[in-house]
Formats: structure tokens, sequence, C-alpha cells
């Protein structure tokens, strides 16, 4: 059975909200859209071109999915390992808005069969892939709160925000985690991957 990973962009205070462009998303007023831009180098691509070899299909939230589908079809190069993935391996979104996708091998789910079809979906994949989520931050969350993220890859970038969605919300579920791997981009990201190892412990020096 193939594993759920969850890939994101935060800044130092934990903003995930529109790491790409002043204008991909700015609900709730935010207005510090491209936070990531200054900080993209060569060590960050080549961890997302790790990423993207081993997936198998993608899980979206309904905002991740329009910004993709808005701009990942009209660039469509099969030689770009982000791109040729994205516009031909299947899309699953979690919706209960989306009505009817355009973006080739698309498939809606709604919140009641989402948990089962995570289950189809992996089963289907086998071992050796991954079902990817990337962004999606209330996506992100509800499958953080039930566990089935099986990976978190998390990129963290050296900038404060102090506002914007966070990936990690109050009242979330206390989860330990363990490092399986981390390393340092040219321009100061910090990348870890961790795996949930059970709820929290606790104690006291």
């Amino acid at each position: 059975m193939a594993k759920l990973t969850l890939t994101t962009f935060v800044t130092l205070d934990g903003v995930m909200q529109a790491p790409g462009g002043p204008d991909e998303d700015r609900s709730g007023g935010f207005a510090y859209g491209g936070w990531l831009v200054p900080f993209a180098d060569e060590g960050m691509g080549a961890f997302m071109t790790e990423v993207f070899d081993r997936v198998g299909a993608f899980l979206l939230g309904r905002r991740t999915y329009e910004i993709f589908a808005g701009y990942w079809p009209q660039h469509d190069d099969p030689a770009d390992p982000i791109a040729s993935r994205l516009n031909t391996l299947p899309k699953y979104v979690a919706s209960t808005t989306l009505k009817d996708p355009q973006w080739a091998r698309t498939t809606v789910i709604d919140g009641e069969q989402l948990q089962s079809e995570i289950v189809r979906v992996k089963d289907a994949l086998g071992e050796d892939r991954e079902l990817q989520v990337h962004g999606s931050g209330r996506l992100a969350q509800w499958l953080l709160a039930r566990d089935l993220v099986e990976e978190l890859n998390l990129l963290v970038f050296p900038v404060f925000l102090g506002a914007g969605r966070r990936l990690f919300p109050t009242g979330g579920l206390p989860t330990a985690y363990e490092l399986t791997a981390s390393r340092t981009t040219e321009r100061g990201t910090a990348i870890h991957t961790y795996r949930p190892t059970g709820r929290a412990a606790f104690g006291s020096f």
C-alpha cells in the first residue's frame, strides 16, 4: 500500500498561506503573498524533484487544486518533473463545491467518502508510490487530526510574517514525530522530513 505524504512550505511562524504570489490567496485580508519567492533556489528545486519522483497520485484541497489548475495545464512540459506529473497523474480533490473540474484525470471526493477513498487509492497505487498532498491547508489539518499523514515534509523558510493561515492550528491533536531526514538550502531554507510516532508525551525536569 502506498503512503500518504504531506509537503508544505511554511514561514518561521508557521504560515503556509499564498507562498507563490501576491494574488494566490488573499482570503482573510492576507497581504503577504509571494513570501517564498526571494528564497527559492536550486536546493529547494532539487528536493521538490525528489518528492515528485515518488508520486503516484495527488490529493488536494479545492483552493490548492484551483491554483494548480489555473497554472500547470498552460505550462505542460513533459521534461519538467513537476508539470509532467501534475498534468498526467490522477488528482483527487476533497470538495463539496467543485462540480465540473476541467483538468484531465481529476476526481472530486466529498467529505463523507474521503477517508475510505484514501484507503482505496493508496491500495491501488502500490507500496513504492505516494499519495501526495501539497499545500491544501484545511485538508492537511483534517488529515493530521485523524492521523492519516504518514510522512511530513516541512520546508521552513527564513521569514516571519505575523499573519496568515497556519498549518498547525490551536487545538490540534498533540502528536510526536521522528526526524528522518534534514537539509538546508543555499538561501537558508530548512527542509525536514518527519514521521509520526504517536501521541505527544510530557514530563518534567
